[in-house]
């Protein structure tokens, strides 16, 4: 017992109180007024208690950080050898650290204080630290009082909700809020699929990683989702409707539950709530209508993102259908010419590099690649006899063969696509535009020519010339780096051939390779990503290399020509 009188014991309890329900305001002034008596009385216990207590409601109100007074309050305990006023002290440190997110700190403080109350527990603090301690084991927010506010949890809960439309991340929040909000170990939120007639969740607390899907008349949950009535069970193991087979098989060992259906607006049943073992005793009436008023928004948010769902769904398939149709288009034209079968795919590979050197967003990169697959088919109208010459094209072959480009923005243009797909068109038929205005068809110059037309450009160029043709090999790397170069500013964006040169040759021999079984072995692997294609510009052009620069050459025409026996071209 402490020194002070009744009177006293009483306020102390009063301030405790306050604390549990978060009124820090009211109980300050209480335990400034303790204070007061304490000095006055020179009592070293009331004195150790009131400045554990505020120190920790400064904190708690003001962010106030005072620690010598905490020392002090632990120092005048240890004194005055009181284990109430030890069992504060260590208490406030608990509360203090949990709320910074010092966790493992705060449960050393308050199973000390576990062990203090153990001994003596005037202020009846037990119950207070452990569900302390079950909120922090189980990964709970120290936000939440000791003392449930369903009014609280459900503001909570609502804003945590509402913009979300991804429906395994809304169950993972709903049932993490939801256990939080009822101080309870576990909840699994279920749906109710009625074409199949299932019940399943890809989120149940306690059970990771995987889904939960079983028939829904089956289980605690079957019961209430076909009755619609609430289960409030005290003993599970004393209930035969509860089956036992999922702790033996788990381990885990389920004492109460409260398991309540989910309605719509319509008051149709949707699903159901699964909470399990109240931290710290029985679920109670005011449990099961903080539920129904949860239940009352996840419903909301359920159904709004089942329907975001489909819509996802339907977007998918028709995206889907759309890229299959853009692949046979591009398959169309590789099967007029097996020799240059590929290249449509090479381009999209190099352009897709090009893009990431770029930084270029996930749609405006997914536009590229597409149009890098379409660039070519206005070829479905070039003569075969042209388009499969091995010789030299004439004056009017060459004029006819360029028309093919002319025939893509023809073909791409009479295709319902949305605005921004649009932009898929323009750079697919600006792929032979040239920086300087020389190109065609249209003669565009300079950033009249869209990004992904210039970057086609530079794409294009680099697999017509690193590629086998009817009327020549591929050409050696020395020779095909000048021509890129050579072309910055007349041919190619400047900016863009610097942006090309800057990939790593792993990155470019992965292209070349597309189509083969060759695997890049992992010691070759890690050369070829310390070097990009300035580096192999720079090697191939020297008279006189290091032992490195010239093996890193050698490796990287090793895979160029694909072939190890296959004589290296003069560097």
């Amino acid at each position: 017992m402490i020194t002070g009188s009744k009177g006293t014991n009483i306020q102390i309890e009063k301030a405790l109180d306050l604390i549990k329900s978060k009124d820090y305001d009211a109980a300050k002034n209480i335990v400034l007024s303790i204070y007061e008596t304490a000095k006055q009385n020179n009592d070293t216990t009331l004195l150790s208690i009131c400045l554990s207590l505020n120190y920790f409601l400064n904190f708690s109100i003001n962010g106030f950080d005072d620690s010598n007074s905490l020392e002090e309050g632990a120092f005048l305990a240890n004194k005055s050898e009181n284990n109430s006023a030890l069992l504060i002290n260590e208490l406030m440190k608990g509360n203090i650290n949990f709320s910074e997110g010092n966790k493992e700190v705060a449960l050393i403080h308050y199973n000390n204080a576990l062990k203090i109350s153990a001994q003596n527990d005037e202020y009846s603090l037990a119950d207070m630290i452990n569900t302390r301690i079950k909120q922090l084991q189980n990964g709970m927010d120290y936000s939440l009082p000791t003392q449930t506010d369903p009014l609280v949890s459900l503001v909570k809960i609502s804003r945590s909700i509402t913009a979300l439309t991804d429906i395994d991340e809304l169950l993972r929040v709903i049932a993490e809020e939801t256990k939080n909000a009822m101080q309870a170990d576990r909840c699994t939120v279920f749906l109710w699929d009625k074409d199949s007639n299932e019940l399943w969740s890809k989120v149940a607390l306690g059970v990771e990683n995987k889904e939960i899907r079983f028939p829904a008349d089956k289980g605690l949950a079957g019961f209430v989702v076909q009755t619609g009535e609430t289960l409030n069970i005290t003993d599970a193991y004393s209930d035969s409707r509860f089956n036992p087979e999922v702790d033996k098989n788990t381990g885990y060992r389920t004492k109460t539950i409260l398991c309540m259906p989910i309605m719509n607006n319509n008051h149709e049943i949707i699903g159901a709530f699964q909470v399990l073992n109240k931290i710290d005793g029985i679920f109670t009436k005011n449990d099961e209508d903080l539920l129904v008023a949860i239940g009352g928004s996840a419903s909301i948010a359920l159904e709004n993102a089942q329907l975001f769902d489909q819509q996802l769904q339907m977007y998918r398939e028709q995206k889907l259908l759309f890229e299959s149709f853009i692949d046979t288009l591009a398959t169309s034209v590789d099967a007029r010419d097996k020799i240059t079968a590929g290249h449509s795919k090479r381009v999209k590979l190099y352009s897709s590099l090009i893009a990431d050197e770029l930084g270029l967003d996930a749609k405006d990169k997914s536009l590229l690649e597409k149009a890098a697959t379409l660039h070519d088919i206005g070829k479905i109208g070039i003569r075969d006899s042209v388009l499969q010459k091995d010789g030299k094209l004439t004056d009017e072959e060459y004029k006819h063969i360029q028309e093919h480009v002319r025939i893509t923005h023809n073909i791409l243009n009479k295709l319902y696509m949305s605005p921004d797909f649009r932009v898929i068109t323009e750079m697919a038929s600006s792929h032979h535009e040239k920086y300087d205005g020389t190109g065609y068809y249209r003669h565009l110059k300079g950033e009249e020519i869209t990004l992904g037309g210039r970057i086609l450009a530079v794409a294009d160029v680099f697999d017509a010339i690193t590629s086998k043709r009817h009327y020549r090999d591929k050409m050696p790397i020395k020779n095909v780096l000048s021509i890129i170069s050579d072309g910055a500013g007349a041919h190619f964006d400047p900016n863009l051939v610097d942006t090309f040169l800057k990939i790593t040759t792993d990155k470019i021999i992965s292209v070349f390779m597309s189509e083969g079984n060759t695997k890049i072995s992992e010691e070759d692997l890690s050369v070829l990503k310390s070097h990009n294609l300035y580096d192999i510009k720079n090697y191939s052009q020297k008279e006189e290399r290091t032992q490195v620069e010239q093996a890193v050459l050698d490796l990287f025409n090793k895979y160029y020509l694909n072939c190890e026996e296959q004589e290296v071209p003069n560097a």
